[in-house]
């Protein structure tokens, strides 16, 4: 529902990318009221062209997505992965000869994850909001926030104000919604640069996503539906921005030593897009009445897929320690309440910072003792089935203290 006059509401959200309003479906459908307040207009977030990003969902997220009734509006769109292989390389040389793989069927569900388009997933969410009475949509720039001890207000560019019991930040790796609670961060930049398009190629995938780890940084080939890939290629900023300059045919001319011919010949199936890399970390993920999820919280490097995962999972731990408490009857600004999402993320987050941070530094190098050592560290994770079925269940999302709507049962 979007309306002008706006009443208060359980939840303010802030930020109308994914994790804001998966956050208030999964919220208002266990019963909260939610106004989600985007500072781009509808048109420009349903556009084809608004991102140029595909998905690599986790086990866990898809089941989430279950829970709250988006995967029935975005499957047919969505590509299983069956297979993931991992390997060290060289442009023009092919990958070295030790891998780690994951394949499909070595834990007891599957597939593992599946990939999603963003603009399929993106529309996906704008018609569910749509449909969800519990949800008022409002279109506006936060300028001003204010908590006290019985409740939180937001002051929009039009003068408009949103008063609510908790304000939720999903605003991004800049987000307003911390720097205005004076929330600090911590973090820096990785010198790199992603450059993202979709490829067609002449071969079926069958399903395989491949990362290749290469001197400037790691390259993802990972399967959309038909005989297509997503494309996420790390190279230092400055190379990264004279290839973007290039045109589409020179473009594919410095991808295919890196693609390799596994998949025949390759084409570009769409526009091409860059993202500067960086680690970016919220000191708190909570303050008086506020909360931060997704990369409002912990923004990482995407070397491992994990971004959107984690901040899913962030809605998952929010949404239930809210309802918990809501349904008891305690007020869900107060900060012991908030207090538990941010014991329950903590530990998870600061374990996968440290992880995509220090891959990225060991693989991101051409240093013949380093290249050594992680090959033979990789052969060794792959040959013992443990391991191996440990770190599936990782990156699969179901390890560890999984929030509710993750394991697919509903609040």
């Amino acid at each position: 529902m979007t309306q002008n006059i706006t009443p208060k509401s359980d939840l303010i959200i802030v930020g109308g990318g994914l994790n804001g309003p998966a956050l208030a479906l999964a919220s208002a459908n266990a019963g909260l009221s939610v106004t989600l307040i985007d500072s781009l207009p509808k048109d420009t977030r349903t556009s084809d062209v608004f991102d140029g990003r595909g998905y690599a969902l986790s086990l866990g997220s898809h089941k989430l997505l279950k829970a709250i009734g988006l995967w029935d509006r975005v499957s047919t769109h969505a590509q299983p992965i069956l297979d993931v292989k991992v390997t060290d390389g060289k442009p023009g040389e092919g990958p070295a000869p030790f891998m780690l793989e994951f394949r499909d069927g070595e834990i007891d569900e599957s597939p593992m994850g599946y990939m999603v388009e963003d603009r399929f997933l993106r529309q996906a969410i704008l018609d569910a909001l749509d449909a969800q009475p519990r949800i008022t949509q409002v279109e506006g720039l936060v300028v001003a926030q204010e908590v006290d001890l019985h409740g939180a207000k937001v002051t929009l560019d039009s003068g408009a104000e949103i008063e609510g019991k908790l304000i939720v930040g999903c605003d991004g790796r800049k987000s307003g919604t911390a720097e205005r609670a004076g929330i600090k961060r911590t973090g820096w930049a990785y010198g790199q640069t992603a450059l993202v398009c979709a490829i067609s190629h002449e071969l079926p995938h069958n399903g395989a996503a491949h990362q290749y780890f290469l001197p400037s940084g790691p390259l993802a080939i990972l399967p959309l539906p038909g005989n297509q890939s997503s494309i996420v290629w790390t190279e230092k900023d400055k190379m990264a921005a004279d290839i973007q300059a290039l045109s589409d045919e020179d473009y594919l001319a410095v991808l295919r030593p890196r693609f390799g011919d596994f998949l025949g010949e390759i084409s570009l199936a769409g526009k091409r897009f860059t993202y500067p890399l960086n680690i970016t970390l919220a000191n708190s993920f909570t303050a008086p009445r506020i909360a931060l999820v997704g990369d409002a919280a912990h923004g990482m490097h995407p070397i491992s897929g994990q971004g959107l995962n984690a901040g899913l999972k962030d809605v998952g731990a929010l949404t239930e320690v809210l309802v918990e408490a809501h349904r008891r009857g305690e007020d869900i600004g107060r900060e012991d309440v908030l207090e538990r999402y941010a014991q329950w993320r903590r530990f998870d987050v600061a374990t996968m910072a440290l992880m995509t941070d220090s891959f990225n530094k060991l693989f991101s190098n051409d240093n013949p003792l380093l290249r050594i050592a992680r090959d033979i560290g990789m052969g060794v994770v792959n040959s013992v089935t443990g391991l191996r079925r440990a770190a599936i269940r990782e990156a699969a999302g179901v390890n560890g203290d999984v929030p509710k709507l993750l394991r697919g049962v509903p609040l």
